[in-house]
């Protein structure tokens, strides 16, 4: 059902979350589904997320009851709690499926950084931001307010992400992190609008505080693993059961895909 709007425009909310049932401890309270666009125009959906057609005929509904139909399906990233459903869903409204990696697309039309997609009340600019993935990208949703980004997995609404390893990279991350930070700070972005966990809007959050706290803990997990490895760890699980002991034994295998990254990172580094 939908569970959360961002105005972004006189005309009615830019952007409308659909929280898919898929809660866990890697999805937070599930996959946000975004709807954006002004109602009564062609819409863009983001990430429909798993394919559980409960959850996509929410989607669906929600687009109907804002008077939208659906110009284009976007990803921001290929892992399945967020494209799983994706094909079916833009097979039943006629739409195709934009994504940086070709295996997750419908259709001819690819998705890259520096492509724009227009939709009813603005305009969708698109980031490159891998690290979480090598295909993660940001979306900068442009109405008549302060823009938005869309952050996928690159930005939560809530803790901190995963860089899954071999796939992801630190460096790639990193250097995402600081793309958004400077993105934020000069195009004066109003909210972050993320893949799992709530909104984090002015003025009660700024984003470009949550992006500063990414690179910090970033930095600071990074002297905790040389502190792990110093001290006599000699594996991933062994670093892991150092440095992410608070943190519940169920996201122990995405933090040791997160320490393999990190370890890579710092063999590379010297």
């Amino acid at each position: 059902m939908p569970i959360g709007a961002w105005t972004g425009g006189a005309a009615g909310p830019a952007a409308l979350c659909v929280l898919a049932p898929n809660a866990s401890p890697m999805t937070l309270d599930g996959t946000n589904t975004w709807i954006l666009g002004t109602p009564g125009g062609p819409c863009v959906v983001v990430d429909p997320g798993p394919d559980d057609a409960t959850h996509l005929r929410a989607v669906h509904g929600a687009v109907g009851a804002r008077g939208s139909t659906v110009a284009a399906v976007l990803l921001t990233h290929g892992h399945a709690d967020h494209s799983e459903g994706a094909a079916a869903f833009a097979r039943a409204c006629g739409a195709g499926v934009r994504a940086l990696d070709p295996a997750h697309r419908l259709g001819a039309e690819g998705l890259a950084a520096g492509d724009a997609v227009d939709l009813a009340g603005g305009r969708l600019d698109v980031v490159a931001t891998p690290g979480h993935t090598s295909d993660s990208l940001c979306f900068v949703l442009r109405t008549d307010e302060s823009p938005a980004v869309l952050t996928g997995d690159t930005v939560l609404g809530r803790g901190t992400t995963v860089v899954a390893h071999p796939d992801g990279r630190l460096a790639d991350y990193l250097a995402s992190l600081r793309r958004l930070e400077a993105l934020v700070r000069d195009e004066g972005v109003g909210a972050v609008l993320p893949g799992h966990g709530p909104v984090l809007a002015a003025p009660d959050v700024l984003p470009a505080d949550v992006v500063a706290f990414y690179l910090a803990h970033r930095a600071e997990r990074l002297d905790q693993v040389r502190a792990a490895v110093a001290a006599g760890a000699t594996s991933a699980r062994e670093v892991v059961e150092t440095v992410y002991a608070e943190v519940p034994r169920a996201v122990w295998p995405a933090a040791e895909l997160s320490v393999l990254a990190q370890l890579e990172y710092l063999k590379a580094q010297g």
